[in-house]
């Protein structure tokens, strides 16, 4: 229980974002008894409705989202005083006066952007002429910001104006899982886990983000981005920069964030000589998935592009520049209508210079540390099969930490939860900072230029599988392959 008094300015409230993942989020809290008691949620969107009338919209899916073992009444009517509607075109300055007049610059304003990045910059704007900030108020902006190095400055740019840096909190909700945070744990807790942590011992990272949806209903806004802009740039660099970074002095914002963008900033350059062997884009087409037949993207309903060459999938062997990781390839991909949902990051490591068990193969050990699903982490490894009979046999054994298991707790709750109380609080750690996403988004679009200049096209891949062949043989032609 807190004492803070904040107002939440949710733009993008009757979203699918909204929805999904930010309502039922700060549900989840109130039933927690972790949000501060006076805090008020100022839901706007577009459509003229009243609160009622929108938390009636609400309900069921919030319910759905809750579960029953969670949802009461009380529960309900307790969240919904919280919230009051406002109707507002979020590009049209003179509709501000209506939200400016709810705000008390004696509170902490909380201003939170679902919505598309393009509208990140008139909404600062406006509400600045409306005089709606403070130097109380927060910003926080969900991903992409931008879609270009330069377009990523702009709205930077554009926002440093209107809030310092120390108040703008740039999300990426892979940073809230549990998972990701037990992986600085993982790394900078534990002597035998940090003392092999580099490419002495490490043969290669895997990180892979397959998801089991498809494009649907958002093909004009997914063919003007993709795959790389869409997840690569911002979810899967977060976790390789989390990997890859050497240990902070502490664990502040400031010190985190200047570890992540080294990372970066070491990640080598894939340019027209080497995109090709370093790169598969891939675009999937009719299949199956749970015997249910799957749609191509070139076929969805609202695709208006039927020789679209943008990429559902993205497979490319990043190198980091470094001391520490010089030579240790980083595998990454992710896809759309994938034939599983997993997130997932696989440290391979080195064998053994000489096996002494001629009964087994010079097997590698691996760490998987688990996103989705079944949060948690497992070390792979070697030991003697039990009995008598026969030689010594070796076996491969699975040490495996189950976090929701081994915690005790109902359900690990999701990253959105913890970065709602990390923006009250006004922890900026598990944010992303300015210098980092602008870097991140330099080294992609170098990628992108790349490819386009090489002209290399999206390879199909039926729905419901792992991708294009050509990924198989990204890794396949160093002598390993994919985690499975």
């Amino acid at each position: 229980m807190q004492d803070e008094s904040v107002d939440l300015v949710l733009f993008g409230a009757a979203g699918d974002l909204s929805r999904r993942k930010l309502l039922p989020a700060l549900m989840h809290l109130d039933f927690s008894g972790l949000l501060p008691d006076n805090l008020r949620i100022l839901a706007l969107s577009r459509e003229d409705m009243s609160s009622e009338q929108f938390m009636a919209g609400q309900e069921q899916s919030l319910q759905a989202y809750l579960g029953e073992a969670r949802w009461s009444d009380a529960l309900w009517q307790r969240f919904a005083q919280r919230v009051e509607y406002v109707s507002l075109q979020f590009t049209d300055v003179g509709q501000y006066s209506a939200l400016q007049q709810q705000l008390d610059p004696a509170r902490v304003t909380i201003f939170y952007f679902a919505t598309p990045p393009s509208l990140f910059q008139s909404i600062c704007q406006n509400l600045h002429q409306a005089d709606c900030l403070s130097d109380r108020s927060r910003v926080v902006l969900e991903k992409p910001i931008g879609r270009s190095h330069s377009n990523c400055k702009e709205v930077n740019e554009t926002v440093g104006r209107y809030f310092d840096e120390n108040r703008i909190y740039r999300i990426d909700h892979y940073l809230g899982k549990e998972t990701v945070q037990n992986l600085l744990a993982l790394r900078f807790a534990n002597r035998f886990i940090n003392a092999q942590w580099d490419n002495s011992c490490i043969d290669h990272v895997q990180i892979t983000v397959a998801e089991t949806v498809g494009i649907d209903g958002r093909f004009s806004y997914y063919d003007q981005v993709g795959q790389l802009r869409d997840m690569l740039q911002n979810h899967l660099m977060q976790l390789l920069c989390l990997v890859a970074m050497e240990p902070p002095n502490t664990m502040t914002a400031h010190d985190i964030r200047d570890e992540k963008v080294k990372v970066v900033r070491a990640l080598r350059v894939i340019d027209e000589s080497t995109v090709a062997e370093h790169v598969v884009r891939g675009q999937y087409t009719q299949g199956w998935y749970r015997a249910e037949e799957m749609t191509g993207y070139l076929d969805l309903e609202d695709a208006d592009n039927p020789h679209s060459d943008t990429e559902t999938f993205v497979a490319v062997k990043a190198f980091i520049d470094n001391w520490r990781w010089a030579g240790v390839p980083f595998y990454l991909r992710t896809g759309k209508r994938m034939g599983e949902k997993v997130t997932e990051i696989v440290i391979t490591y080195k064998t053994l210079a000489h096996n002494i068990f001629a009964s087994h193969e010079n097997s590698p050990n691996r760490l998987v540390i688990r996103l989705q699903p079944n949060e948690g982490i497992e070390m792979q490894m070697l030991s003697k099969q039990h009995g008598i009979q026969g030689d010594m046999a070796l076996i491969q054994q699975n040490l495996d930490l189950n976090f929701l298991a081994a915690s005790g707790i109902e359900r690990i709750p999701d990253a959105y939860e913890r970065l709602f109380l990390d923006v009250i609080r006004g922890d900026q750690s598990l944010f992303v900072g300015r210098e980092e996403v602008e870097q991140s988004w330099l080294w992609c679009d170098q990628l992108i230029n790349a490819w386009e200049r090489r002209r290399l096209t999206v390879k199909p891949y039926p729905a419901g599988t792992k991708g294009p062949a050509q990924s198989e043989l990204l890794i396949g032609r160093d002598g390993r392959s994919w985690h499975e």
